[in-house]
């Protein structure tokens, strides 16, 4: 089986823990997911299976829009509300014009300062396993895109607002830093990933379904690699050339039909 599965990941499970779920529904071991969702999160996780698992760092390069929520006057160590409260403040000043002005700061391209608790490693060590151990290493800050970020409630303490962003922005720190400049602190509170890319959470299937279903590649939310790389132009490949990509040797520009309409670092399928 080769495709690229969109999985609604469940609260209370890492990524990871949905790659092994799905290995023994499906009784495959080539599997893995495309960018870590935070066990409190929910929503959209694409599982690529099979050949699929080429495509990976293609569906990972897609625009995210999560749907989140900040608690006002609390900060925690992993900066949600799953890790320990260090800090307490009175945000009984903060009004809803504040928690506007604040978030439009946020829009645009900014600087972010990676999270102790989190998949990025130094020196091969993840840093999460470093920040349990009390151990607080040194990070470069990451520049990141917020293309929109849209407030859909406001009941303080409570903020729940609608953000795209570029990949590898962490929501969580988004949220700490809201807090930053209101002056109370904040954490998250619950998050669901609505899309990456082109894929919406109404396309994907639950494990529980997916488990249930006769023919996987029947299921709802099971794409073959071609609908899996639809973010992308596509070129037809001449037969020619067929053979050269099969053994791995790219084709020459004049064996691709419309080549002239990409500009030079395109990423392009070859169909």
């Amino acid at each position: 089986m080769d495709a690229v599965l969109l999985i609604d990941k469940p609260q209370g499970m890492t990524s990871h823990d949905v790659v092994s779920r799905v290995r023994r529904i499906l009784g495959m071991r080539r599997v893995g997911h495309t960018g870590t969702l935070d066990p409190m999160a929910t929503g959209v996780l694409p599982v690529a299976v099979g050949q699929g698992t080429r495509l990976v760092q293609f569906i990972m390069e897609g625009e995210k829009t999560y749907r989140a929520t900040l608690r006002l006057g609390e900060t925690t160590d992993t900066q949600d509300a799953q890790g320990a409260v260090t800090a307490r403040h009175d945000w009984s000043g903060v009004s809803s014009a504040d928690v506007e002005k604040a978030c439009r700061g946020f829009t645009g391209v900014i600087d972010q300062m990676p999270p102790m608790y989190s998949a990025l490693k130094k020196n091969g060590v993840p840093l999460h396993r470093l920040a349990r151990q009390g151990v607080e290493v040194e990070r470069a800050s990451r520049r990141v895109s917020i293309r929109r970020m849209e407030i859909l409630s406001i009941d303080l303490p409570l903020v729940t607002f609608e953000v795209e962003c570029s990949k590898g922005t962490y929501v969580r720190t988004l949220c700490h830093d809201i807090g930053e400049v209101l002056g109370c602190g904040a954490h998250l509170t619950a998050l669901r990933r609505l899309g990456t890319g082109s894929f919406k959470e109404q396309e994907c299937t639950s494990l529980d379904a997916l488990a249930a279903c006769g023919e996987p590649l029947r299921c709802p939310g099971v794409l073959t690699l071609a609908q899996a790389l639809r973010d992308y132009p596509a070129a037809g490949v001449h037969d020619e050339a067929a053979a050269r990509l099969l053994n791995g040797i790219s084709p020459q520009i004049g064996q691709v039909s419309g080549a002239d309409d990409f500009a030079a670092g395109d990423i392009v399928a070859l169909l």
